[in-house]
């Protein structure tokens, strides 16, 4: 592991439980140093820089004891994705949500934005407020609440749904799926989404009308197919 160089599009595992995908391997320019270019799969998608021998060095298990992983950084097989995303419980994509809007300690500026677009924060006192009993006087706050409330779970419903197309869309094999994938994303994809997958692909979609942005991006994808189509003859 330790001497084995990650290819782009390999999905690694931080031994915190976290998803990143290989973009590319970098030389800096300054002194040859090798950098593993690597993107967040989760919260605002950042994209970071590491030296290479730290992405493949072991985890310091003196200082984190409860730590059972080797590595620092572990590929994950294709098979075991789900199972990854499935330990992201309640907790944590409750934590990655209050996250998705603080900078990490990157060396690489983050190019990639958060799916939701917007803020998403409903205090707990709201909550508490809804569930509580609803009198007369305090129609106009509970409505108030409620509307906060159901936005909140919208959102969550959207995140629940792009996590798991997002990683379909990374995981496909072919253009024709990944084709299919984004089609069946009609109904949720965002200007961000777009963004996010436009970098995946290395292809840039201009700013614009959401639904030409669309359009353009399964244009690039078909043309891909096709080409993937005509080698494959």
């Amino acid at each position: 592991m330790a001497e084995r160089i990650p290819v782009s599009g390999e999905i690694y595992r931080h031994f915190k439980n976290k998803l990143y995908q290989i973009v590319a391997i970098a030389t800096h320019s300054e002194t040859g140093e090798k950098l593993v270019i690597y993107q967040a799969l989760y919260g605002d998608f950042g994209v970071y820089a590491r030296p290479l021998t730290m992405f493949t060095s072991e985890v310091d298990h003196e200082k984190y004891p409860e730590v059972t992983q080797k590595y620092r950084f572990e590929p994950v097989e294709r098979e075991k994705k789900e199972d990854v995303q499935a330990a992201q419980t309640g907790s944590e994509r409750s934590a990655d949500m209050t996250q998705r809007y603080s900078v990490g300690h990157s060396t690489g500026r983050t190019i990639l934005q958060n799916q939701n677009g917007r803020n998403a924060d409903t205090s707990v006192r709201e909550n508490e407020r809804v569930s509580g009993d609803i009198s007369v006087q305090s129609n106009k706050a509970v409505s108030g609440d409620v509307g906060a409330q159901e936005s909140k779970s919208a959102s969550s419903d959207t995140e629940e749904q792009v996590e798991p197309k997002l990683m379909e869309f990374l995981d496909a094999d072919s253009f024709e799926e990944k084709y299919n994938i984004l089609t069946s994303m009609r109904d949720i994809i965002t200007d961000k989404m777009i963004n996010n997958m436009a970098v995946v692909l290395d292809v840039v979609i201009p700013e614009g009308d959401l639904d030409d942005r669309y359009e353009q991006l399964k244009q690039c994808i078909r043309t891909r197919q096709r080409f993937e189509s005509t080698r494959l003859r």
